[in-house]
């Protein structure tokens, strides 16, 4: 391609308008010239005025393209490099946006017994495609401007000044866990053999680090319908190597999280929230997450908001986030944010173990870590969605509400759920639980729905003690875990995500209604 002066200036262009037909002139960025011919993108105002739309954020206009002769031109001046990024933002913006309304922003019609109604899923369009396509052209691959932005952004929602994005939801919970192992903590350091009091109702990777690293998992029953901790049997499963409590929030309900926490300090336990399935919920108007010494949340797109893979820890504490940020960044001592040197500025002046005098800090371990950080593109994905989240949460209690009520003349077949007293909850999913009275199988009902395109999950491992990775490992139950049982033989949960419609709702209650020969 011959390239000439023409190429890369700001030009005025002569040119008949191909909308209107009539004799126009606007300022163009010349893209490219092959001899007399080049290619133009017209700019929606004076370029001056687009780069101030540009830094204001403002919505993207058509980028007109049109091919020209050099006799159409008159050149201007030549565009910075600075300027001229910005104006490819724009451009790619505007296609990105186009592309998003049309794959993502459209409602698609609902058709009854051939459309998927999925138990949990994302819900995304233009903001979170923009986000992403800004972070792409930073060229700044690992976690950058947009995860602070997320960090903070996060923190005020939930309350805490502490956040820690990391690769999952149980990551987080690895983080989490492993963070109170550290000698920093000194006698209050979980160690191997400790005990952590937890449920087997709920997802492994709640559990999973206690066993990982060799503490003792102490299961407690839950309660129907809530399908969280019974809290009145707690006391009775501590024991002199108790140390920390680790419970998650079930499908985003909260468990009562007052009275545990009042247990924990009186017997001086760590107390970790798990709260992937409860972004949002409160107890006694207060954030799941804050009662605490720390908490975590997924970010995977089933979840209430989503980066694709990812999660975070937070909490009030700096010392134990300082921990949690050693483990997450390789063990190593230094917390220098990525492509920071020298935050603590003395990074040649430290003495660490037998290490030399002045060891670059970037490079001294002080706890057997990770690498689980995030990208940049995902953050920013985030960071959009953080926008609905207020509408997500509000959707998702909508439709609780709404299942509650139409599923109400099956409750003499179904355990219909229930939120803990004192709770706000943000709910993940509507677990039901078929009575003995309803005089079928939970596989058959599932084998139907499942062919009548109704999603459905069970509650993660229903029992873990029943899975197949738990055999031979060290555990201890305090009392039966008889609803526990339950929940692994006869629980299943239906979808009230945000994506899901009015009438995807109404074939779902009408497919149970019909496989339970009730109607209302």
């Amino acid at each position: 391609m011959i390239m000439s002066e023409f190429a890369g200036q700001l030009a005025v262009a002569r040119f008949f308008d191909p909308a209107t037909g009539q004799p126009a002139e606007a300022e163009v960025l010349v893209l490219e010239q092959n001899g007399q011919q080049c290619t133009v993108m017209c700019l929606p105002a004076p370029l001056e005025q687009c780069l101030l739309n540009l830094q204001a954020d403002a919505a993207a206009h058509s980028p007109l393209i049109l091919q020209l002769t050099v006799s159409q031109l008159r050149v201007l001046a030549a565009v910075s490099a600075d300027q001229l990024e910005q104006i490819h933002r724009w451009a790619a913006r505007y296609w990105v946006a186009r592309h998003a309304a049309h794959r993502f922003d459209r409602p698609r019609p609902f058709v009854a017994g051939q459309t998927v109604v999925p138990p949990s899923g994302k819900v995304i369009g233009t903001p979170e495609l923009l986000a992403m396509t800004d972070a792409v052209m930073d060229g700044w691959l690992t976690t950058g401007r947009f995860n602070s932005q997320f960090e903070e952004a996060l923190g005020r929602f939930i309350g805490v000044p502490h956040v820690l994005t990391t690769a999952s939801g149980s990551s987080a919970n690895l983080l989490a866990f492993m963070a109170l192992t550290s000698p920093r903590l000194g006698e209050r350091a979980i160690r191997p053999g400790d005990e952590v009091i937890t449920v087997a109702a709920g997802f492994p990777t709640t559990v999973n680090p206690a066993i990982q690293f060799g503490a003792i998992p102490v299961f407690v029953d839950i309660q129907l319908p809530t399908y969280n901790i019974d809290v009145s049997r707690i006391e009775a499963a501590i024991s002199p190597k108790t140390r920390a409590i680790m419970l998650a929030h079930t499908l985003g309900n909260p468990f009562d999280i007052a009275a545990v926490k009042a247990l924990a300090d009186k017997h001086g336990l760590w107390l970790v929230e798990d709260c992937c399935d409860a972004l949002g919920a409160r107890f006694n108007g207060q954030h799941v997450g804050t009662f605490g010494d720390l908490a975590t949340v997924s970010f995977y797109p089933a979840h209430h908001i989503t980066m694709g893979e990812g999660g975070a820890v937070f909490g009030r504490s700096a010392e134990l986030m300082a921990i949690v940020e050693s483990f997450r960044d390789w063990g190593r001592d230094c917390y220098c944010k990525t492509g920071c040197d020298n935050t603590c500025g003395k990074r040649f002046g430290w003495q660490f173990g037998d290490l030399p005098f002045g060891y670059d800090h970037k490079y001294v371990y002080t706890h057997v870590g990770y690498n689980l950080k995030i990208t940049d593109m995902q953050a920013a994905c985030a960071l959009a969605q953080m926008e609905r989240l207020p509408g997500f949460i509000a959707t998702r209690q909508q439709h609780f509400d709404y299942l509650s009520q139409a599923l109400q003349p099956l409750a003499d077949r179904l355990i219909l759920p229930q939120a803990t007293p004192g709770s706000t909850p943000s709910w993940f999913g509507f677990p039901l639980t078929l009575r003995p009275e309803a005089g079928v199988a939970r596989v058959d009902l599932l084998a139907y729905l499942d062919s009548q395109k109704v999603g459905t999950r069970l509650l993660f491992g229903g029992n873990l003690l029943r899975q197949p990775y738990m055999q031979g490992v060290a555990h201890r139950v305090s009392g039966g875990l008889e609803q526990t049982d339950t929940v692994l033989h006869d629980t299943f949960w239906i979808g009230l995500y945000p994506g899901l419609t009015t009438a995807a709702l109404d074939w779902t209650v009408l497919q149970l209604q019909s496989f339970l020969g009730v109607f209302d």
